[in-house]
C-alpha cells in the first residue's frame, strides 16, 4: 500500500502503530524525534507522515510546519496522531500544514480510514 513515516517518541505507541499499519499492508519507517523525522522524510520521501505532537526537542507542530514549507517534502501529507485533544490543538495542527488530526488512541478502523482518505484511496 503506502510507505509511512511514523514520528513518535513512545516505544509502546511506535510498536502498536507499526503493527497496526503493517497488518494493513503498509511499509513503516520510524523516527523517535522531530529533527530526525524531518531528515528521514527528506531522504526517504514517504507517501505519508504520521506525527506525534509531544516530542523531545522540536514538537510535532513545528516539525509539521517545517515539512509543509520545505519544497522537497511539502507534497507529503502529514497526519497528526496526538493525545492533545483540544479543538485549539487540532486547529493549530491544521494551520501548520497537517491534512488531518486524530486523537490517541485511534481505533484501527478510524486510523486506516483516515489514512486512506488522506492518500486518496
Amino acid at each position: 500500500m503506502a510507505r509511512i513515516l511514523l514520528i513518535e517518541d513512545s516505544p509502546t505507541d511506535t510498536a502498536v502503530l507499526t503493527q497496526l499499519l503493517e497488518r494493513n499492508g503498509h511499509q513503516v519507517l520510524t523516527s523517535g524525534s522531530a529533527e530526525d523525522g524531518i531528515a528521514v522524510a527528506q531522504r526517504e520521501l514517504p507517501d505519508l507522515v504520521i506525527m506525534d505532537v509531544v516530542l523531545p526537542g522540536m514538537n510535532g507542530f513545528q516539525a509539521t510546519r517545517a515539512l509543509s514549507r520545505d519544497a522537497a517534502t511539502s507534497a507529503i501529507p502529514v497526519l497528526i496522531v496526538s493525545t492533545k485533544s483540544m479543538d485549539t490543538d487540532k486547529a493549530w495542527g491544521m494551520r501548520q500544514g497537517a491534512r488531518d488530526y486524530i486523537v490517541k488512541p485511534p481505533s484501527e478502523a478510524e486510523l486506516i480510514a483516515r489514512i486512506n482518505a488522506v492518500l486518496g484511496h
